[in-house]
């Protein structure tokens, strides 16, 4: 449907409405919410790995000007932070708030400070004495395995807190006996810090005369946050707080779970009678934020004499950090295992996964969340066995390309998910196009003869989005629904308010909504607001994560839109004493068929719904309606990525020359937008793979806890890249849509590490562990030469 002027939103690459506010200024923050009487909270944490806590002295610290309270865990009564994902056999141990009788890694919270000022907080806090006895620690997942690691807790032993596995073992193994070649490759995926633009953030405000509990937090989910935290925290009824996530500025997934400074925070306002606001600084985010990745693994692929895949074999230790974050078990288990079959046609595969506790930061989900972790190892080795058979990596790849699907029947792997649509060999097919494949090829070759080493990097990955639907996950273990809201309320005046429970915190949502309503309605965007992030004002809704809201949050508005219209067909034939099989609705207005003339228009039918001096009767009046949608699976987007690097063997350096996306993420309601996911996306995805890395000493000490120790990428380290898209709608959603907002962080990395490794290939450096720094480059150069 067009709107009133005829103009087609889906699909428009039309400008995010809300960036006028951002980049002048105007956005509100958690950390510019201003209260009267507000104070000011500092947290004192542990400079140790591992250490029991022997005394906590704040006597000087209470006597300092401005400081009004020191509390410790002897004083915050209140539940441990809680794991929303449950597995078979699971060893759950307890988070507390604040650290009582031990710390387990450095940054933990041991007490907080709280100031008339952030400068007399943090004052008090340095005041704050703590006396620890320091034990041993352990940072690395397969060493805390062995016996006599040190252990984290006494009823975990080893520090194995699961196990998990998926596939078929009896029928890998017989796919490996009968192979002709098996490829073998340990595989780290290093610790990642996410460092989103704006910090975590929390305001809490607590109301003595109601009772009620109003906390702003930089959240991707409000209502989850409020669930948690009322429910199995701080025992509080649900109906007695009310959260509220403003503008966020980025969250990369770091943002969905509950932390120890928002119920603190939420406890001392009530306590003292008066709102509580810390924000925090980097080095605290480096520290306490939950951290991505770190796996360390064995991987082995099997093949027949032809280069098909017959099976893959994992092993993996999965780093977890010190506790359980929110849904920390999801991301090794269910959202890394069923992804092992990629886009290839690979009859057997078994993974295994130790969850394991480590003296470091916990870990959990960041911008693709194990769908990266199954993607790099899956592409590696695939590189490695197309160097070991000696055939082009581009065409080991097309010959275990599953076949097309698209008409509506799933393909399913052995790991559980049944894909909904792909035709993949297109995607790559344009991919080599756009980079000049053929020819670079033939660059390459010429250029290493004097001396030049470019390197080709190729990837066709899938990605799991929208997880989905909510009784499966239940039974996987999820501790929440993963269907999503969507309230759609007409005003009389014919304008309209979406109440959405997805949120957004860079995803553009106040402007691909409204298109998405517009083009249903006929009406202009400008007469549509999205309202989100404030559980006061929308229904339940489960946030914003996994790439979910397009294909679960618009699909939900895109129910209560056709409630709506409905309604609005009956009131209007009711008017122009029609059958209402007779009208048709474009252009917003309902017109009765070849009588363009006899029509009323969205406005007259909005009016009349408010004012029900006419309409049918035992209708209700008013013109609003609510949605649940929950997908039957998830959606499964996928593509080919292709990158081009200079790598000099004199000095490591790695310059990145071209890079080429070509995704496929169904239909795109806004391409500007989509762009700009995939092109952030494969910013942190060429971090992962040449800069950045969380590194720990052997007993826990974060040797990177600042921008100065952990790389970034940087713009102009980065060159413009090539993005194009082939389109196979989804059938699992009425919009066709698929995720789009983590594809680049999940194919960039592989991708460019691949093509470091084609440059070094002369060199016979077949593998080496990211990050693929100048120095990593240059001794593993230096090592092949002698």
């Amino acid at each position: 449907m067009a709107t009133a002027t005829g103009t087609k939103l889906f699909g428009a690459a039309i400008k995010r409405r809300e960036d006028p506010r951002f980049i002048s200024g105007r956005g509100q923050y958690v950390d510019d919410v201003k209260l009267p009487g507000m104070t000011s909270a500092a947290f004192v944490r542990s400079p140790h790995a591992h250490a029991t806590i022997k005394s906590i002295n704040s006597v000087e610290a209470k006597s300092m000007p401005g400081v009004v309270a020191v509390y410790t865990a002897h004083d915050v009564k209140v539940g441990g932070l809680p794991c929303g994902w449950m597995l078979p056999g699971i060893k759950v141990p307890t988070r507390p708030v604040l650290a009582s009788g031990k710390v387990r890694y450095v940054g933990e919270p041991v007490a907080i400070v709280i100031g008339e000022t952030p400068y007399a907080a943090k004052d008090g806090a340095e005041a704050v004495q703590v006396e620890y006895g320091p034990l041993s620690g352990v940072s690395d997942a397969k060493r805390a395995h062995e016996k006599g690691a040190p252990q984290l807790f006494d009823d975990i032993s080893q520090n194995q807190c699961f196990y998990w596995t998926i596939g078929d073992k009896a029928a890998t193994e017989a796919a490996f006996k009968s192979a002709a070649r098996v490829v073998s490759q340990p595989i780290r995926n290093q610790r990642l810090i996410p460092n989103a633009i704006e910090p975590r953030a929390c305001v809490a405000s607590y109301s003595p005369g109601t009772g009620e509990l109003t906390l702003w937090v930089t959240s991707q989910n409000p209502h989850v946050h409020r669930l948690l935290m009322a429910a199995f925290v701080l025992g509080i009824p649900e109906t007695k707080m009310r959260v509220i996530s403003p503008d966020v500025g980025g969250g990369f997934g770091s943002k969905i779970f509950v932390y120890n400074e928002e119920v603190v925070a939420s406890w001392a306002s009530k306590a003292l009678g008066r709102p509580v606001k810390w924000t925090a600084e980097r080095r605290e985010s480096f520290l306490n934020d939950a951290h991505g990745r770190d796996h360390v693994t064995e991987a082995e692929m099997a093949l027949d004499g032809n280069g098909k895949i017959l099976g893959l074999r994992v092993k993996t230790h999965a780093n977890l950090g010190a506790y359980l974050s929110t849904f920390a078990p999801l991301i090794p288990s269910y959202l890394y295992g069923p992804l092992l079959s990629g886009v290839y046609k690979i009859p057997a595969i078994f993974c295994e996964v130790w969850g394991m506790l480590t003296n470091t930061a916990p870990v959990d989900a960041y911008r693709g969340a194990g769908r990266p972790e199954a993607t790099y190892l899956l592409e590696r080795m695939m590189d490695r066995a197309a160097g070991e058979l000696r055939v082009d990596p581009a065409e080991l790849r097309r010959r275990n390309l599953i076949p097309p699907f698209t008409g509506g029947t799933p393909y399913q792997t052995p790991v559980a998910f049944a894909y909904d649509s792909g035709n993949y060999e297109p995607a790559l097919n344009r991919a080599l196009e756009l980079a000049g494949y053929a020819q670079m090829r033939k660059e390459q070759a010429e250029g290493r003869k004097q001396g030049r080493y470019i390197g080709l990097g190729v990837t066709t990955y899938i990605e799991a989005c929208g997880p989905a639907p909510s009784a499966v996950a239940g039974s996987l273990g999820a501790g929440a629904g993963l269907w999503e809201s969507g309230l759609v309320r007409v005003h009389p005046s014919g304008a309209v308010a979406v109440y959405t429970g997805s949120h957004s915190h860079g995803q553009g949502h106040e402007t691909t909504f409204a298109q998405l309503v517009a083009d249903q309605l006929g009406i202009p965007m400008e007469q549509i607001e999205i309202v989100h992030g404030d559980t006061g004002q929308i229904p339940f809704g489960m946030g914003t994560y996994g790439s979910r809201s397009a294909c679960v949050g618009g699909s939900a508005i895109v129910k209560s839109l056709d409630k709506i219209k409905e309604k609005g067909r009956k009131i209007a034939a009711h008017l122009l004493e029609a059958n209402e099989n007779d009208l048709v609705f474009e252009g917003g207005k309902w017109a009765v068929k070849g009588s363009p003339d006899r029509a009323k228009t969205w406005g007259e039918v909005a009016l009349m719904a408010y004012l029900a001096h006419n309409i049918p009767q035992g209708m209700e009046p008013g013109l609003e309606a609510t949605s649940f949608y929950d997908p039957s699976n998830f959606t499964f987007p996928f593509g080919a990525h292709v990158a081009v690097v200079d790598v000099d063997p004199d000095t490591g350096q790695t310059k990145l020359l071209k890079y080429v996306a070509v995704d496929d993420v169904g239909r795109v309601i806004n391409p500007m937008i989509v762009d700009g996911m995939v092109h952030g996306g494969i910013a942190q995805g060429v971090g992962q793979a040449l800069w950045e890395h969380g590194v720990y000493s052997e007993e826990g000490q974060l040797l990177s806890a600042t921008m100065m120790d952990y790389a970034m990428p940087k713009a102009d380290q980065l060159p413009s890249y090539v993005t194009d898209r082939t389109v196979t709608p989804s059938p699992i959603n009425p919009l066709g849509v698929k995720g789009a907002g983590e594809t680049g962080t999940i194919a960039a990395t592989p991708t460019v590490v691949n093509a470091v490794l084609d440059a070094l290939a002369p060199f016979g450096v077949a593998h080496l562990d990211m990050p693929l720094t100048p120095e990593k480059i240059w001794k593993a150069v230096k090592a092949a030469k002698k």
